[in-house]
């Protein structure tokens, strides 16, 4: 099984939880491929930008099943890569995709529709206008531009209505300031194969980092040592 790793906003393949699962996976002889998301220009990030960069990576590697682990937007990004499969290929043929599991930390599922963190109706509205603001990007250290592309975009997106139906465990902080616990449990409580792990954690998911690999592993069938 192919593993793939979707880090979250303003993140890259060099986070700290990206860096924890590829050592662990290494240590049971397992390679953990994480795309930069941000590539090739962070300003013009979208969900469908990220979608597509990751159906090419999928296409690249030689046939097998894939599971899909992705952080906060990247989740959202997981998701909807599952639904936009499920509804090409069509629900007769659900069974021939490649995605096997999805696993979703601290997911983003409302992303550009419940709001932006931090941002009121009046930032939104400035954004939208102005076409660009000034995000901190957390790997890069700095201040970058980013279009309201991606605001709009996402919007386009609506995990709700998502049908997929591909084996998905969710691991959720209690305390997420970020992510609504409440909200993430509403969206596992009617899918039946979904699996939701509410975790005594925030939207970083670094309290307990052993727990959360326990959990994925086994999820994944992959030895927990």
């Amino acid at each position: 099984m192919h593993l793939i790793y979707l880090h979250g906003f303003a993140s890259s393949p060099a986070s700290s939880k990206a860096r924890f699962l590829d050592d662990r996976l290494a240590a049971v002889g397992r390679t953990l491929h994480c795309p930069d998301l941000n590539a090739p220009d962070f300003s013009t990030l979208t969900t469908t930008r990220m979608i597509a960069q990751v159906e090419r990576l999928i296409a690249g590697l030689p046939p097998a099943p894939v599971a899909l682990l992705g952080s906060s937007l990247g989740a959202f990004v997981a998701l909807h890569l599952a639904e936009r499969d499920r509804t090409r290929r069509g629900l007769a043929e659900e069974g021939g995709s490649p995605l096997a599991r999805l696993v979703l930390l601290a997911p983003a599922l409302d992303f550009g529709r419940g709001g932006w963190t931090g941002l009121g109706p009046e930032a939104l509205e400035q954004w939208r206008a102005t076409g660009e603001m000034e995000v901190d990007h957390h790997a890069e250290g700095h201040p970058r531009r980013l279009r309201y592309d991606l605001y709009e975009d996402a919007g386009r997106y609506d995990s709700v209505a998502a049908r997929t139906t591909v084996p998905t465990l969710v691991l959720q902080g209690r305390h997420d300031t970020v992510v609504d616990p409440a909200m993430v449990g509403r969206f596992a409580a009617s899918r039946p194969h979904v699996t939701l792990r509410l975790l005594d954690d925030d939207h970083q998911l670094k309290g307990d980092l052993d727990r959360l690999w326990r959990e994925v592993a086994t999820f994944l069938d992959l030895p927990v040592a």
